[in-house]
């Protein structure tokens, strides 16, 4: 079954047309544009005309090439910007016009599930002589580090326990990073932990994360973080898919980041454009969880919410 999954986040809208069969899940087309549709929603509560414009762009070019490819069943999911956005149904008409579905504006809950069955699907592999696990061990705790929100989800063969909290890369950069000086000056810095803190108060109050053994990384602030840490010339998402980057390789990255100008890290040969000005913020959310949970090291997960999206079209 050819199927075509459609992920629109705060900072980006991704595509994956694959096919589906048999317990695998085959790339067709996967694709990224950054649109940054959640540009102002923090401060505005409402979606720019602007972002919405170049979300509908990026996505009348997927509809062309999702109807080249001929899947056969499209889902559409958009997450925090529009759940925050108080003129969500202009996205909504929207999307409906360009690929004739309905977009789900999914919950917090709901995201977390379809991020956890997208990123582990892959990771819980049985050996047929005695059916342990190989590779990385359950419980998961699935970290989706996304524009707007951030995802915490526990579990094994499914979502045990999850909570999505208001802190992501978008998010945060335009609280408290946007006027702060290049590089960023201590005092906003210090602001922006303390929101990461605060939300890392409430996961530990609601989601039991230090029942897991591997931590999972997803998005691009952790990919790009392991982009860096394994030192690639290009991006280079095969090397970087279940990579392992230990908790002495993230703090790191992030030390480095956060002392650089807007104009070195767009030097980085694995940045990507629309990530240069909210990767500081992105990779100190990673960084903060590596070390109030006293993980040894974040798997890297390429496979995510947009998986999950294309999984559950085949169930």
């Amino acid at each position: 079954m050819r199927v075509a999954a459609v992920d629109c986040g705060t900072n980006s809208v991704r595509l994956l047309i694959a096919d589906v069969g048999d317990g695998e899940l085959g790339d067709v087309e996967r694709l990224m544009e950054i649109v940054r549709l959640g540009q102002g929603v923090d401060r505005t509560g409402r979606l720019a005309p602007e972002a919405l414009e170049r979300t509908f762009a990026a996505m009348r070019g997927y509809q062309e090439l999702i109807r080249r490819h001929g899947a056969t069943a499209t889902r559409v999911v958009a997450t925090s910007a529009t759940r925050d956005a108080a003129n969500r149904q202009e996205f909504v008409d929207g999307v409906r016009k360009i690929f004739g579905v309905e977009p789900e504006v999914v919950t917090g809950s709901e995201e977390a599930e379809l991020s956890f069955t997208g990123a582990t699907r892959g990771l819980l592999r049985l050996s047929p002589e005695t059916e342990v696990p190989q590779g990385p061990l359950p419980p998961y705790l699935v970290v989706d580090i996304g524009g707007g929100s951030t995802e915490f989800v526990v579990g094994s063969g499914h979502a045990e326990s999850a909570l999505s909290v208001d802190i992501g890369c978008v998010r945060l950069t335009e609280r408290h990073l946007r006027d702060a000086g290049d590089p960023p000056a201590a005092p906003a810095l210090e602001a922006v932990v303390a929101d990461i803190e605060a939300a890392l108060d409430r996961v530990e109050a609601q989601v039991p994360v230090r029942q897991a053994h591997t931590l999972v990384g997803l998005a691009g602030s952790v990919t790009t973080v392991a982009g860096i840490a394994l030192g690639l010339p290009a991006y280079d998402s095969e090397r970087i898919h279940h990579s392992r980057i230990s908790a002495e390789q993230v703090h790191e990255v992030t030390r480095r980041l956060l002392a650089m100008t807007h104009g070195e890290r767009a030097e980085i040969p694995v940045m990507h454009p629309g990530r240069v000005d909210v990767i500081g913020a992105g990779a100190l959310i990673l960084d903060r969880i590596v070390r109030r949970f006293a993980f040894s090291q974040v798997v890297v997960s390429e496979h995510d919410i947009l998986d999950g999206i294309a999984w559950s079209l085949a169930t």
